[in-house]
């Protein structure tokens, strides 16, 4: 895969002169947001198709669980990324169909002072899949090697005790035979300004708008490291960190839910429908893991 070519100039100037008031959009912003962060795909997947691909994987899906229950395996996903990359959405069509006694999605606020004086992954564990079940974590135990690292709130000594801990921790969960995937959506910058824009003037989305996101917009370069360390750390054989370049939503939820039916058996699975994830944004290349300049 090429490289991403630099973004010209006025879109750089674009970003920093970037209003979140504004209730314009800068075009530069618009007009490079899909493209953005070396995405390779120049117009969005379209709706027509999207939509039947997703109700066929959607059945599959469904095949998934219950083969599951039938043999009581437990199914983890967790679901990283940048603020705005989409992972609700994701995770709420992953969701759709599923039966959700034996199903749910996890996204914890939070901790408590009580939590906070605890082992760090100790609030999570109550969450983890039982046998059939599967569990989908909006944002996970990796809150700490991302927000938390930027904005301050752990401390040097608590990030590395976490990125030693957590390839054990799930060296754990594989080991007793769970079947852990770790997703990771990767969006552009101006992709990012794009849809903050459009959550703060958007009367029904301005509830997803929050602080840490308002702080996000100027600690991009922040975020990118803290992900890349992050990786270093914790990308491991017995659990691999997938990334997903995530600037069109469509493609986006085909993909993520695609790479889990791909890697797992279970009975009735159409081959003609659970193809092999697009690789052109989707995988644990060093390119998508860190970049086109560390590829």
């Amino acid at each position: 895969m090429s490289k991403p070519e630099p973004a010209p100039a006025e879109e750089t100037q674009a970003v920093k002169a970037f209003d979140l008031d504004d209730p314009r959009l800068p075009h530069a912003i618009d007009a490079a947001a899909l493209s953005s962060g070396g995405f390779p795909y120049h117009e969005k997947l379209g709706r027509k198709s999207y939509e039947k691909e997703l109700k066929h994987l959607q059945i599959e899906l469904i095949k998934l669980q219950a083969s599951l229950q039938k043999r009581r395996e437990r199914l983890l996903v967790l679901f990283e990324g940048r603020d705005a990359a989409g992972k609700g959405s994701t995770i709420k069509r992953f969701m759709a169909h599923l039966n959700p006694r034996r199903a749910r999605a996890v996204a914890l606020s939070k901790p408590s002072e009580l939590e906070a004086g605890q082992w760090y992954f100790q609030r999570y564990v109550p969450h983890l899949p039982a046998p059939g079940d599967i569990v989908l974590f909006d944002r996970s135990w990796y809150n700490r090697a991302g927000v938390e690292k930027v904005m301050g709130f752990c401390t040097a000594e608590q990030l590395a005790d976490f990125l030693r801990e957590a390839p054990q921790f799930e060296g754990m969960l594989t080991r007793d035979g769970m079947h852990v995937f770790k997703f990771y959506l990767d969006i552009g910058r101006e992709m990012q300004l794009k849809r903050f824009h459009r959550r703060r003037h958007d009367p029904l989305r301005r509830w997803k708008i929050t602080d840490i996101d308002l702080a996000a917009i100027a600690k991009w370069d922040d975020y990118t490291k803290a992900k890349e360390d992050m990786f270093r750390f914790t990308h491991t054989a017995a659990s691999p960190w997938t990334v997903i370049r995530a600037n069109d939503k469509r493609r986006t939820r085909l993909e993520a839910i695609r790479c889990v039916l791909y890697a797992l058996d279970y009975e009735g699975k159409d081959a003609a429908v659970v193809d092999k994830p697009d690789v052109n944004i989707l995988g644990s290349r060093p390119d998508l893991l860190y970049g086109a300049r560390q590829a």
